[in-house]
C-alpha cells in the first residue's frame, strides 16, 4: 500500500493540549485517527480503544480528560498517556494505543498513513 498524507489544520487551531479528529483514505476502510497537541509537540493515534476496539471519542474532537492531561476512553474510562499512548488506568492496562506518523511543516498538522 503506498503511503497517503493529509493535512489536519493548523497546529495555532489547537489548544495546548488539544485534539483533532482525522480520516486518511475512503473506501471500505479508511484510517481513523486523532491528533493531540502537547505543548510544542504533536502526538497522532488510530481511533481506536485498546479495551474492545471501538473508537475513544463520543462527541468530535474530544479525547481528554476534562483537565486535559490524559486521553481517555468515553466508554470505559482508560486513561492513556498523551505522549507515548500508554494506558496507565483501565481495562487494559499496560497496553499503548497505535501511533500514527505525524509531523508539522510551516505550521500545518500532517498525518501519514
Amino acid at each position: 500500500m503506498s503511503e497517503t498524507e493529509v493535512a489536519v489544520g493548523k497546529l495555532e487551531e489547537l489548544g495546548d493540549p488539544g485534539c483533532r479528529e482525522f480520516q486518511v483514505g475512503g473506501g471500505d476502510w479508511p484510517l481513523h485517527g486523532f491528533v493531540v497537541r502537547q505543548g510544542h509537540a504533536v502526538h497522532a493515534y488510530e481511533n481506536y480503544c485498546m479495551h474492545v476496539g471501538h473508537p475513544l471519542n463520543w462527541m468530535p474532537d474530544a479525547f481528554l480528560t476534562k483537565d486535559r492531561s490524559s486521553i481517555i476512553c468515553a466508554s470505559h474510562g482508560a486513561l492513556y498517556e498523551i505522549d507515548t499512548g500508554l494506558c496507565f488506568a483501565g481495562p487494559c492496562l499496560g497496553k499503548s494505543l497505535r501511533r500514527v506518523a505525524v509531523s508539522v511543516r510551516d505550521g500545518t498538522i500532517f498525518v501519514k498513513r
